[in-house]
């Protein structure tokens, strides 16, 4: 990661857009991270919240590249984050910003089984794709660019204790695709540093896929937790593939 282009703001400073932040910083970049509120614990938060057609916001970085980090799960249907995001594309054009990038899912593929690379067609036949691919089309027309994550697992954020003891809606024998916060961290790095040479969309997906029964079998025993139940052992792999970003020069560097 190096220092060439110094200044970033993410929207969106949670569990991954926080470390982001750090991490940015840590660089010696300038860094605006965001929040609902207008109480700040670090000294890049800014507040930036959308209520009522009304944006409150504190940003004022100039020239920034924008890294979208919202949590999926804002994206829930009493949110209002399509009118956030596209508050967000004003905002950073005003801002002249050099780049959006948005921090998407791999759930906009299609759920049968499968191999799913960044040019698999999109079926939108259910609700949460369907607000993902919006989203993702949002930011494009924009010119800006798109990271499908998968997974998500680091500090505080292990898997064996996020499914401990949980019947999952899933077979034992479907592959995870997964990935870690650190590797996510460079990717975006690696895609703003190759900004004018790279693809508009990028899957991030560690390259190893054990069966679900095997990943959480090794998780659970490490926490010390409950294995998981599912709801079938059919044989059943939806894969998605994350080895297009390695041209960019990125490798994955932490196991799954």
């Amino acid at each position: 990661m190096e220092n060439k282009i110094n200044k970033l703001v993410v929207l969106g400073a949670g569990w991954l857009g926080h470390t982001l932040c750090v991490n940015a910083q840590t660089a010696g970049w300038q860094v605006q991270g965001t929040h609902r509120s207008d109480v700040h614990k670090f000294d890049f938060e800014r507040q930036f919240i959308l209520e009522n057609d009304q944006l409150t916001h504190q940003i004022d970085l100039q020239d920034a590249y924008w890294v979208c980090a919202i949590a999926p799960r804002s994206r829930h249907n009493e949110s209002n984050y399509p009118d956030t995001l596209m508050a967000a594309l004003k905002l950073s054009k005003g801002l002249n910003a050099k780049g959006f990038l948005l921090c998407s899912s791999t759930g906009v593929y299609d759920q049968e089984p499968g191999v799913y690379s960044e040019s698999s067609d999109i079926s939108c036949t259910n609700e949460r794709q369907i607000k993902l691919y919006e989203a993702e089309e949002q930011v494009l027309q924009q010119d800006g660019k798109v990271l499908r994550l998968a997974g998500l697992f680091g500090p505080n954020r292990e898997p064996g204790r996020f499914v401990a003891g949980k019947e999952l809606n899933t077979s034992s024998e479907q592959v995870v695709n997964m990935v870690h916060q650190q590797d996510v961290i460079n990717a975006i790095f690696a895609v703003i540093e190759h900004w004018s040479v790279g693809q508009n969309i990028y899957n991030v997906v560690n390259p190893a896929h054990p069966t679900k029964a095997e990943y959480y079998a090794l998780k659970c025993l490490q926490q010390g937790s409950e294995m998981p139940r599912f709801a079938s052992d059919e044989k059943a792999e939806r894969k998605v593939i994350g080895s297009a970003i390695e041209a960019l020069g990125f490798t994955y560097q932490y196991g799954i």
